[in-house]
């Protein structure tokens, strides 16, 4: 084994480009021990933590907290120590990014789940947590997120680290920072006093729970970076700095440009979604078609959302084109017979879509259950990556907060995605008369390339023949 080693950022799910580092558990000079924890990254779909693939020296790192590392690139180098656990030579899997000549580590998951493994050993870990069989063939980047690490025989879960004498997850510890809670004030309540998401945003939305600090030059996790003037001299704003969210300093206002904002780099569920939605735009043939439900005839204890769920499916059955997925490169159609609709979920890291499985076989009740484990999942960052994909058609009822119609992004595979708007009055003309009668905004964006405007506006009309049904 060579005296040096360079560990580059192995892909940390679904074939994303970067991770933005969250923490580092060690320093340079620091010694590491083969698989303890290294570092947390956030990705578009989980903070996780990455292990050490050695036993030494830390040598150099690749950056601070909020820098953007590019998968395959160096994230550490190490001092190997020969006295302490290493993996055999022959267990190095030479895991490369990129197709280089880098000695690096990493694995790749022959298991086409939400785990991957992120050491030399390499593998994938079964649902029984125990490690599943592979082979060279079998060897295939599944792209999902690290959620365990495999060593030789022993398997190794995600969980909670103490660093600052604070013990947590790397979620709530990203949670805390964006929350400015300073998570050595947070009384735990998990087991063996782990601090929990509910301590964190408890303590975010009740100051008075948080005990007091323990000393005042004390490191605060949660706390935000302290800010240099401006030097604009505004000092008036505590909110302007001439430094980066990395600590460096940067210009506030490029030659010529008149905007006194500064540029931020886009990260994890942001930086993801840009570029799924620039993906996106380039590969679809987008139309629209927008109409009115009339839902007059609803009785009460209705629940929209489970009622526009009930409408898609439908709608899915009565014109089955929009409940596919089409292949742009080989011209290929495959209609589902199943329907998994992604559900648009807004937050404030950016869009989470995740699946909503067998809406056909789900009554209100169920609908509703799964609606609500999904967002809860997606609020605290702890939704599985395999339910973050693989949705035959989509639904965003952004008429919750506002607006009536839209021109919603198609995503491939899927072929359409409907958009349900805020639901208003309007004069209704009735045998005799006029009526108010309450109706809500729908709007079907379709690639052109794969059904009809015909199949569109019948998928349309499906729809808004269920929503008019009284329950």
């Amino acid at each position: 084994m060579s005296t040096h080693k360079t560990f580059h950022l192995p892909d940390l799910g679904e074939g994303l480009p970067d991770a933005t580092i969250v923490e580092w558990f060690v320093k340079v000079g620091d010694t590491i021990r083969l698989d303890d924890n290294l570092v947390s990254m956030e990705t578009a779909k989980a903070v996780v933590e990455v292990p050490s693939p050695v036993s030494g020296k830390v040598l150099k790192l690749a950056g601070d907290a909020g820098d953007v590392i590019v998968t395959g690139k160096m994230l550490a180098e190490f001092e190997v120590d020969p006295s302490m656990p290493q993996r055999a030579e022959g267990q190095d899997t030479g895991h490369h990014h990129g197709g280089g000549d880098h000695d690096s580590v990493g694995s790749q998951d022959p298991a086409p789940d939400d785990k991957v493994v992120a050491s030399d050993e390499g593998g994938a870990i079964s649902d029984a947590g125990t490690p599943a069989p592979k082979s060279d063939a079998e060897r295939g980047d599944s792209g999902t997120v690290v959620g365990a690490m495999q060593s030789s025989d022993t398997v190794h879960s995600e969980q909670a680290s103490s660093v600052g004498g604070v013990k947590a997850m790397p979620a709530v510890r990203a949670t805390a920072r964006k929350l400015k809670v300073d998570l050595s004030r947070v009384r735990a309540t998990g087991a063996d006093g782990v601090v929990t998401m509910a301590d964190v945003k408890q303590a975010a939305a009740d100051p008075a729970l948080l005990l007091p600090s323990p000393r005042a030059e004390g490191r605060s996790e949660g706390a935000s970076t302290p800010r240099a003037p401006s030097h604009e001299g505004r000092t008036g704003d505590p909110q302007r700095s001439t430094l980066s969210q990395a600590g460096r300093p940067m210009r506030t206002r490029p030659p010529g440009a008149v905007a006194s904002g500064q540029p931020e780099q886009l990260k994890g569920v942001r930086r993801n979604m840009a570029r799924v939605m620039a993906d996106a735009h380039s590969k679809v043939v987008p139309t629209t078609l927008s109409d009115d439900a009339d839902i007059h005839a609803w009785t009460a204890g209705n629940d929209i959302t489970g009622r526009l769920v009930r409408a898609i499916v439908a709608a899915c059955k009565s014109v089955p084109a929009l409940n596919a997925w089409f292949d742009g490169e080989n011209l290929t159609r495959t209609l589902h017979p199943h329907v998994d609709i992604g559900i648009a979920v807004d937050t404030e890291d950016g869009l989470f879509v995740p699946a909503l499985r067998n809406a056909d076989v789900l009554d209100a009740r169920g609908v509703r259950e799964a609606v609500n484990r999904l967002r809860n999942q997606v609020e605290d960052r702890s939704i599985p990556a395999s339910e973050l994909s693989g949705y035959t058609i989509s639904l965003s009822n952004f008429g919750m907060f506002a607006g009536r119609y839209a021109t919603p992004v198609v995503v491939p595979p899927c072929v359409a995605i409907i958009a349900a708007g805020r639901g208003r009055h309007q004069m209704t003309p009735v045998m005799g008369g006029v009526e108010a009668h309450k109706v809500i905004p729908l709007s079907v964006t379709f690639d052109h390339r794969a059904c009809t405007g015909g199949e569109a506006a019948r998928f349309l009309r499906a729809m808004i023949d269920d929503l008019a049904l009284a329950d």
